[in-house]
């Protein structure tokens, strides 16, 4: 969260001239309202349900060759399953828990799971145990822009 995930991932499809969805995009145009208001209103658990299903109805249905994810996506083993067995790679863009913190912080999407630092922190923490079990890990500096990690993925990948 904060990290820079849908950025890096508009300039990754440009630059391989393919195809990019951005999941959270998807399910907030299918559901027709926010993921904050998802989250409010049913809870993160019902959230979860219908982001496993927009994930799978995106990897059947859309001709998609980058596909950017929530931060909470690859936590699930079984969306990991849905994305391996669709033969995607999977790449972790890593950074510390202040960068993202400042970009959360200037950001005008709501982040239901992490409405404060502490809770963002808690967040960042549990989720870095998962992240690594991707197969690919980008490192995001300070002074890099979303373009600069995008050109590093497509010089070390393809």
């Amino acid at each position: 969260m904060g990290v820079g995930k849908s950025s890096v991932a508009r300039h990754l499809s440009r630059l391989l001239r393919v195809k990019m969805v951005d999941l959270d995009a998807y399910i907030e145009s299918s559901a027709g309202r926010k993921i904050a208001s998802i989250i409010d209103i049913e809870g993160e658990e019902a959230y979860r349900r219908i982001e496993t299903e927009a994930l799978a109805t995106v990897l059947e249905t859309l001709p998609a060759h980058v596909l950017s994810l929530g931060g909470g996506t690859w936590i699930s083993e079984h969306n990991r399953s849905l994305i391996r067995d669709n033969g995607l790679t999977s790449i972790w863009l890593e950074s510390t828990f202040d960068h993202c913190w400042q970009n959360i912080r200037k950001s005008r999407k709501e982040r239901p799971l992490a409405r404060n630092k502490d809770a963002a922190l808690r967040l960042f923490e549990s989720r870095q145990l998962v992240y690594c079990l991707a197969d690919w890990h980008f490192v995001v500096r300070p002074g890099l822009t979303s373009y600069d990690v995008a050109r590093q993925i497509v010089d070390e990948i393809f």
